[in-house]
């Protein structure tokens, strides 16, 4: 349980009570999916409640926002600083690290949030595909713990050291009971097609443009398999 509880005060901001050490989850980062099935369903839940799909999607976004603390959406910012910046690699790093926010932090911002928007409203059911999204998200974060050579010392570093090459074999069945979702199954293997899809990219894109992976790019790439996923699910 210190484990589940370390990943919870992790990655929303949910009282729960004395921190726990994160070394108990970097030993079982397996366990992300877990995260993704309780915001999703945090999030779905009043969303049930909002019968205008349009005022329903924009809510869901903000109560997305909001529980996980903007924590991986700082990241997404931070990548698009780095993916925008012209120069060499170094400059690249500075750019991804730096604490200032640049147009391509904006941009990439935008227009991920406003993909996320579009889906959910376009989707068949936002309280279903607000589950499916986070969960794949999720899963995209323990791959790339586990498989995201790091460039420089940080907490993905830390993270990744205690990983093993097994553990997003055991995220990606944590992850099969979205099978019960009122998905088409279409849809739902369309997602887990495009949750493996999204962090291979986003690994090989920062292993070109930085040399490696940070906790940037793994919460960057938290927020777009999400809005790709719930995307994929709305057109699928």
């Amino acid at each position: 349980m210190s484990a589940i509880r370390s990943l919870l005060q992790f990655t929303t901001i949910l009282p729960l009570g004395k921190a726990e050490d994160l070394g108990d989850f970097a030993r079982h980062s397996y366990l992300y999916p877990l995260a993704g099935y309780l915001i999703g369903g945090l999030v779905a839940i009043p969303v049930l409640f909002i019968p205008d799909r349009v005022i329903a999607a924009a809510c869901a976004v903000a109560l997305l926002i909001l529980l996980t603390g903007a924590h991986h959406l700082d990241g997404l910012l931070d990548f698009g600083d780095g993916l925008m910046a012209h120069g060499d690699r170094e400059v690249r790093i500075r750019a991804l690290t730096d604490r200032n926010i640049g147009a391509g932090a904006v941009a990439l911002g935008m227009v991920t949030i406003l993909l996320l928007f579009a889906g959910l409203q376009e989707s068949p059911s936002i309280a279903a595909a607000l589950v499916a999204g986070e969960v794949c998200a999720k899963f995209s974060m323990a791959y790339l713990t586990a498989y995201g050579s790091p460039f420089r010392e940080g907490l993905h570093s830390f993270l990744h050291a205690s990983a093993k090459p097994f553990f997003p074999l055991i995220a990606f069945a944590i992850c099969l009971p979205l099978a019960l979702l009122p998905l088409a199954p279409v849809k739902i293997a369309g997602a887990f097609i495009l949750m493996i899809l999204c962090p291979l990219a986003m690994q090989g894109v920062a292993g070109r443009l930085f040399g490696g992976v940070n906790g940037d790019v793994v919460g960057a790439c938290n927020e777009i398999t999400r809005a790709v996923v719930i995307l994929g699910i709305a057109l699928l």
